[in-house]
């Protein structure tokens, strides 16, 4: 298996189970990773071969600055469903680690974050 990792995104949205989260809204990153046969891009050199991480960068942003939502659950869930859904040809399995740097908790600590696995991820 091949994999494809779009790194350290970043996006603003309004997601949180407090008052203040959906009002003032707060960064989030995401790191997501694709499992994908890459032999034929590489041996092509053909974009229609593979998977355009831009496009996964768009559908990614599209979700976490999209409507709100109580979790990072469901967010980092409709992240896997949508690339999923968008690029079911190429892609076996999807990994979302969406982490939220500055949720309203006291205490010293770098993030919070959930990590998801969805499809075939081996």
């Amino acid at each position: 298996m091949d994999y494809i990792h779009v790194n350290e995104m970043e996006f603003y949205g309004y997601h949180g189970a407090l008052k203040e989260e959906t009002v003032l809204g707060q960064r989030f990153r995401a790191n997501v990773s694709l499992a994908v046969d890459l032999a034929d891009a590489g041996k092509t050199d053909d974009l229609a071969k593979t998977v355009n991480y831009a496009e996964v960068f768009d559908l990614c942003r599209d979700v976490v600055e999209g409507e709100p939502r109580k979790l990072i659950e469901t967010v980092a869930e409709n992240i896997a469903d949508v690339i999923l859904s968008q690029f079911a040809a190429q892609v076996r399995g999807v990994r979302v680690v969406l982490i939220k740097p500055d949720p309203p908790i006291r205490g010293h600590y770098a993030s919070v974050s959930v990590d998801i696995t969805r499809g075939q991820f081996v």
